[in-house]
Parts: C-alpha cells; structure tokens; sequence
C-alpha cells in the first residue's frame, strides 16, 4: 500500500497509480476516526457523532471518488452530505461553517495540480484548513487495509446558499450600474460557469473561456500564474475588457489581468484589496505569508494596519484568524479570505471584491493598479520551480535552510535572514529572495521580489544557482 503523507494542504497523488479507491477508503477512515475521536471528545454520541460533507472538483471520476468517501465516512456514524455535482473548495468550506451540525469537511481536489492528480483536503468545523496536529493524528491511524465498513449518504445542492452568500458581501447596485466587462478563465476548473454566472446576474458582460467539461484541462494547469494564464491574458487585450479573472482547480486562488493584457499578481491584488477594505469602512489585521510583497507591508503601514507574517500555507493564516479581529488574510499563490465570510480562501469573492473597486472606483483594474503603485512604489515579483535529486533535497533541507547565509546575492546586500520557512534573505531596498521546499510538489521553490524584473531575474538565477549545485 503507498506511503500517504499529507503536504502543506492535504494530500495529492496521481490517478490511478497511488491515488486509488483503496487508498481513498484507508485516507477516509482514518479522517473519520479522528473527526469521530473529537466530536465525542466534544460531548457528542459516538453512534451519531454530527455531519461531514463532502466536495469535489472537475477532474476525472471525481464524483464516484467523492461517493467512495461519503460511504467510507458514513461507516462511522456520520451523517454526512456529499454535493451532488462538483463545486470549488470555499463552497464546502462556507457549507460547513453554516451547517450548526458539521464537524467536518472533506474536499477531493488537487488543486492547481496538473490533471492527473487528485487528492483530499481536510478542513474543521469552521470551514478553516486542518491544522498539522490533526493531519499528523490522521496518518498515525492510517488503516493497512480499506474498510468494507460503508454507510447511507445524501446528496446535497451545495452552491445555491453559498452563491447567494456570496451576493450579499458585495454592492451589486454599484456593480449593475458600471457597465463593466470582464474575462473569466476558470482553467477549466471547479468555478467554471459558477463566477460568471454570478458576474452576469450583477449586470456585467462577461466573456468565460476555458469552461468545456474537460478534465483533461485541455494539457493547462489549472493554477494561475504564467503560462497558464497567457490564454485569458491575450484574450482581454482581444477585448479590451476592464479586467480578467482566473481561478485555479479548485477556485480558492485568483489571479487578474488588466485591459492591455498585462498579469496581475496576488500580491497586487492583495495589496489593492486591502486598501478596497479599509474604503469600505472595515480594519483589522492584515495577515499574510513570508512570501508577502513589500508592497503590502507599504501599504498597511500608509493605513495604519498591522501586518503579520506566516510561514507559507493558508493553514497558518487560518491559526491567525482563529485568533479574531483579522480583516483580510493572503498569500503569495493567490489565496485570499475574508474571516468574516468563511475562514478560507475564496477566488470566487475576491473577483467580486475586485470588480466591487472598478465599480465604486469608475477605474478599470490597469488603472487601480497603477494608482497603487504609485502610491507605495512599484515591486516586480517571480518565482520558479526547481527539480532537484532526492539526496539534493537532502542536502537542501539539512545544510542550506539552517545554514546558508552570504554578504550579498544577485548584486544585492543582504540586511537579515528568515528561516522560518525555508530562507529568505531580506536584501536592500525592501528587495528580498527567498528558497523553500515546497509542501506539494517535490521541488524547491525560489523566490524574488526588487524593484525591477532584472534585478528578480538576477536574484532568482543567483537562488537557482545555490539549489542546483548542492
């Protein structure tokens, strides 16, 4: 039987290979034992331990996979719903934080992985990310063996409360009366149809591609960054739409493209959005990742907010807004949440919050972008993925992450070292550069923000160089 280890966000494999039906009926029994284990450590009846539901996204056979789980969950006791078609992961998370009920939820999704992986993700009574003491719990009980131990489950509508949430967040009269245009690229994910419809019902002209039942992704990843976006990018200069919105597999990330085509990433849109906020009346902490912009620590200190920072992985901002009096949480891969709406990222609410900005604005997105930039000063940010050899991981996660540290890197001076995930050197002129294994994949991730795309280039390829010759 394969090695399962949950990763920053659950665990993923490949179709067919370890992620199998008998695989999938071991990860949910052991999720089930330990939701059980709490609920009734809760004071709930063990013979009725509450409701866990049950999402899936658009990849292949993922319903039959979903209804496998559901059986696998209901042999314990649960009652337990399960959508009766797919649906982007902040639709499970919302359905669980408003079902009085639910203990739990399980997501089979991979994400922004390519097509031919899925997974299982966790998440907690309160729709947030299941923290590493509960996915660590859940590999220590991992069965050797599948259960035939199924249950009864029910099949649920899922996205009409959810969608209609998502309505009331937003001043749909101000939207109505914009006359805006946008692209929707969903990469053929789990908001296909879903965020454009929402968009049209508000009055906007809306062009989606993208949006074929394919779960093939038609050879894309669905995650939403460069080249993968290059499609709706070329298709709202086409256009000359207000905006482009692109979600990733699963619909909790976003990316955005302006008028003339040019990306717009998450740091900005978190920037902006955070600025969108405070507009709106509302404060708070601001939480992000290691891998946040300065631009946002910028912006945040013009606002008078304070800006906490987390290792990588919405599960830490989640730890955050647990806390309370969190306004906005985001990272880096485009992950965005309002606590006050679920404890989770939602790509879907965050396109309607920036389409809220043009709407209330009278700006298009290229023009809100450059005003902010303006304001806190202009950041280029990239990244890169970099396979490397098992015994180089070693290497890596032994000797570079505790050790590494120089007097300059890719031209820069280095001011002070961040090893809190990975290493990120913090550099002159609020410049920085960063490697870190990731928890998904099995590579190691670069990072580099300045204030031109030369001098990230020059910090990525000096960061490359540091990675490839261990």
């Amino acid at each position: 039987m394969a090695d399962i280890h949950f990763g920053t966000d659950g665990w993923r494999a490949i179709i067919g290979e370890d992620f199998t039906p008998d695989n999938l009926n071991r990860v949910i029994d052991a999720a089930a034992r330990v939701f059980k284990e709490d609920a009734v450590a809760a004071g709930r009846d063990a013979d009725h331990p509450g409701t866990l539901i049950v999402g899936h996204d658009c990849r292949q056979d993922a319903h039959a996979y979903a209804q496998l789980a559901a059986q696998v969950a209901a042999g314990h006791g649960f009652n337990v719903l399960l959508t009766e078609d797919y649906c982007p992961t902040p639709t499970l998370c919302w359905s669980v934080a408003h079902n009085d009920d639910a203990v739990g939820g399980i997501m089979l999704t991979s994400s922004h992985n390519a097509a031919e992986y899925l997974g299982v993700k966790l998440r907690m009574a309160d729709g947030g990310a299941s923290p590493a003491e509960f996915t660590d719990r859940v590999e220590a009980v991992l069965p050797s063996q599948p259960t035939d131990i199924l249950g009864p489950f029910t099949e649920v509508d899922l996205m009409t409360d959810y969608l209609a949430a998502l309505r009331k967040l937003v001043d749909v009269e101000a939207i109505r009366a914009a006359n805006l245009r946008v692209v929707v690229d969903p990469l053929y994910g789990a908001g296909r149809l879903y965020l454009a419809g929402l968009l049209r019902d508000m009055g906007v002209e809306v062009c989606e591609i993208d949006n074929a039942e394919d779960p093939t992704f038609d050879g894309l990843h669905p995650e939403p960054i460069q080249p993968w976006v290059d499609r709706g990018l070329a298709k709202v200069k086409e256009l000359g739409y207000d905006a482009l919105f692109v979600n990733d597999g699963d619909a909790d990330r976003i990316a955005a493209g302006d008028s003339q085509g040019n990306f717009v990433n998450p740091h900005r849109i978190i920037t902006l959005l955070t600025k969108h906020m405070v507009d709106r009346g509302e404060t708070g902490r601001v939480v992000s990742t290691v891998t946040a912009s300065a631009m946002l620590d910028r912006m945040c200190r013009k606002l008078g907010l304070e800006l906490v920072s987390t290792p990588v992985g919405f599960k830490w901002i989640y730890a955050e807004m647990e806390k309370g009096g969190v306004m906005i949480g985001g990272e880096e891969s485009g992950g965005i949440g309002l606590p006050g709406h679920v404890k989770e990222r939602d790509g879907l609410l965050m396109a309607l919050l920036l389409t809220e900005c043009m709407a209330q604005s009278g700006k298009d997105l290229g023009t809100l972008v450059e005003d902010m930039l303006e304001e806190v000063g202009r950041m280029e940010f990239a990244r890169r993925g970099l396979s490397i050899t098992p015994e180089q991981m070693a290497r890596f996660r032994a000797e570079t992450v505790p050790t590494f540290m120089v007097e300059e890197i890719g031209g820069k001076r280095v001011l002070d070292v961040d090893r809190r995930d990975g290493v990120k050197l913090l550099l002159e002129g609020d410049a920085w550069v960063m490697m870190r294994p990731s928890g998904t994949e099995p590579l190691v991730r670069v990072y580099a923000e300045a204030a031109t795309t030369e001098e990230v280039e020059q910090l990525l390829d000096a960061a490359e160089q540091v990675v490839t010759s261990l």
